[in-house]
């Protein structure tokens, strides 16, 4: 081989070999590169650890801070809500121990027939009684009305009817004709609307030309029947004491011990008359008519606008308008007038959302012209601000579910936050026995009614809800079922078929979800919590399943 062709040789094989080199370089860099990018990949293990790193900031960042917050919130509005009651039970305590009776605070004499003007000295009273498909008690009704003493040519029974069924409506009639015949001054009055619902009624009823030679209206649902001696005790109070405008008594409940749900609603009620209705005639001479067992005069009635339905409460919106013209109200604890407890879960939920979405739109709507009126004192502006409508119809409602059935259960879960032994149960507790004090004879089943209170708590709070904001069902208006002297008969009626058909009608999804929330909190509690409050979440996850159930009250046959 010649010298040349050795050094092409030579050459070639030199570049071949540097180029295989510098190929495995490339190849080797571009191999750690793609190693490092894959590993630069994450696993599904990193990602669950990075997600968990950020919920923990989250929590610890965001969360935690908030439910501080709202657990704060709570711990004051229970302090307030505690001031409040043990304010309402000085308040009683300082009636009973010194004897304030209406009799001694407002001039009050007996009436009596004045020998020269003979039944002319009684005023003349009309006497409304506002019905609507209500056949099972309007015969008790109007027969109590028609034995109410006073002198038969002062005083006209008005019985309002709004019903739409036939067979209720001609009951009425007949009954009113009944009566007629014995000599008693009844009318019968129907409308073809029920515009206005019971607040219609009522204001149709006073438009009636026999109504103009009438100076006072007493008013009684439907269910009431009051004592023969009503108007000679609430008078004497109205004829003595020219600035009272409306003398009210107290609710008895003929079939408190029908089931277990109507002594709980005894027991309610019974707080409402003893303490909250005698606090507000006591001290400021307001509280919220009932909207029946009362007496109202009429002018004053008149001066404050009369029966308006712009909320479902027309009669607490009555009274707090007479409050705003300068009228006082008297309630008389020891003033009884029979009426009767719905036994029926939904009748009980339908009064339930009427009674605190009403007083909420209400509170929405008058606030402003409670702030504006000048003939109301500052402390009386305040009574009605604060205790009446801001602790009594909403922070109380708030505070039972919020804290109770949704901030207390989430502490479990939440070892960073702690509430108070003394917010828990210390507070819970005295208030729960102040309210015992309405009703001494049901105090052994004081668990059992607060339990029950907080499971009817989330309806409470939708509809509180719903009246502050003016949405949802905010003008509805359901008659509340009256059974009357057919309850005992329809109970002893066996109707499993009745109740199967109608389980769907009984169940309400939210108070189940709420239930499930509670159990869920609950055995979070015993298998990572550290006290004992799995206890109380138990129970009331069982009290909010029972009513989500409908397994609550009497179920009665539909009448034929």
């Amino acid at each position: 081989m010649s010298p040349l062709a050795t050094f092409h040789r030579l050459a070639h094989d030199t570049f071949s070999s540097s180029l295989l080199s510098l190929s495995q370089v490339r190849s080797s860099k571009a191999s750690t590169l793609f190693l490092n990018a894959f590993e630069s990949i994450p696993t599904s293990e990193d990602i669950f650890a990075r997600i968990r790193l950020w919920l923990e900031q989250a929590r610890a960042v965001v969360v935690v801070p908030v439910f501080k917050f709202l657990v704060a919130l709570c711990l004051i509005m229970s302090v307030m809500l505690f001031v409040e009651v043990l304010y309402m039970g000085i308040v009683v305590l300082y009636v009973k121990l010194f004897k304030r009776k209406p009799e001694k605070v407002y001039k009050w004499e007996a009436m009596e027939e004045d020998v020269e003007c003979g039944s002319a000295s009684f005023p003349m009273v009309l006497v409304q009684i506002p019905m609507y498909n209500e056949k099972e008690v309007c015969e008790q009704s109007i027969a109590a009305a028609c034995k109410i003493s006073w002198p038969s040519n002062r005083i006209i029974i008005q019985v309002l009817d709004d019903s739409t069924e036939p067979a209720s409506k001609e009951l009425v009639k007949k009954e009113c004709e009944r009566w007629s015949r014995e000599g008693v001054n009844i009318t019968f009055e129907i409308r073809d609307n029920r515009n206005g619902y019971k607040a219609g009624a009522l204001r149709e009823g006073m438009k009636h030309s026999y109504v103009k030679q009438c100076d006072y209206v007493a008013i009684f649902d439907a269910d009431f029947q009051p004592d023969p001696d009503f108007l000679l005790r609430t008078m004497p109070f109205l004829i003595h004491n020219p600035k009272l405008a409306l003398v009210q008594g107290r609710w008895e409940f003929v079939n408190a011990d029908q089931c277990m749900m109507t002594r709980l609603q005894e027991m309610s009620l019974s707080y409402h008359f003893t303490v909250e209705q005698q606090v507000g005639s006591s001290t400021f001479a307001f509280f919220g008519f009932n909207g029946t067992a009362g007496v109202w005069r009429i002018s004053a009635l008149n001066e404050s606008g009369g029966w308006n339905d712009q909320t479902t409460v027309e009669d607490m919106d009555l009274a707090v308008r007479a409050t705003l013209r300068g009228w006082k109200l008297l309630y008389i604890d020891d003033l009884k007038v029979k009426s009767e407890l719905p036994c029926s879960f939904n009748a009980l939920r339908s009064q339930q959302h009427r009674w605190t979405c009403g007083p909420a739109n209400l509170f929405r709507k008058m606030a402003g012209q409670i702030i504006r009126s000048e003939n109301v004192s500052m402390g009386k502006k305040l009574y009605m601000l604060y205790s009446f409508f801001f602790m009594r119809k909403i922070v109380a409602h708030i505070l039972t579910f919020s804290f109770y059935c949704v901030i207390l259960p989430a502490t479990v879960m939440f070892p960073e936050v702690t509430v108070p032994k003394w917010a828990a149960f210390y507070l819970p507790s005295l208030i729960t026995l102040f309210i015992a004090i309405g009703r001494l004879r049901s105090i052994h089943l004081l668990a059992f009614w607060v339990l029950f209170e907080n499971a009817m708590s989330l309806l409470r709070a939708k509809a509180l809800v719903m009246g502050l904001f003016e949405t949802g069902r905010v003008q509805e208006w359901v008659v509340t079922e009256k059974l009357g002297d057919a309850l005992k008969t329809k109970l002893l009626a066996q109707v499993p078929k009745e109740n199967h058909v109608r389980f769907r009608e009984r169940v309400h999804l939210l108070e189940l979800l709420v239930g499930t929330y509670l159990l869920f909190c609950g055995c979070y509690d015993i298998f990572y919590g550290k006290n004992t409050l799995f206890v109380y979440l138990l129970l009331q996850s069982t009290a909010f399943f029972v009513v989500g159930f409908g397994f609550v009250g009497k179920y009665v046959p539909a009448s034929s």
